[in-house]
């Protein structure tokens, strides 16, 4: 659910400003791999590794990630 509201949060503004690939290896529930890509094409979301290299790789749990873009 974080990720589809991170999706419609995204600006053409917001990739242009960032430029990063960010991967996040989640534990816990819907836990796993999931990236925000904030460099490529508008911007994307999803589960698994991004399209591309990852700038930024950060491990934590799921209630942690919700909680940080909370």
């Amino acid at each position: 659910e974080t990720f589809r509201v991170i999706q419609g949060a995204m600006t053409e503004e917001t990739v242009r400003s960032t430029q990063g690939v960010f991967q996040f290896e989640l534990s816990g529930d819907s836990g796993g791999t999931w990236y925000i890509d904030l460099k490529n094409k508008g911007g994307s979301t999803g589960f698994g590794k991004p399209p591309g290299t990852a700038d930024v790789v950060m491990s934590m749990s799921s209630a942690d990630f919700v909680e940080m873009f909370t």
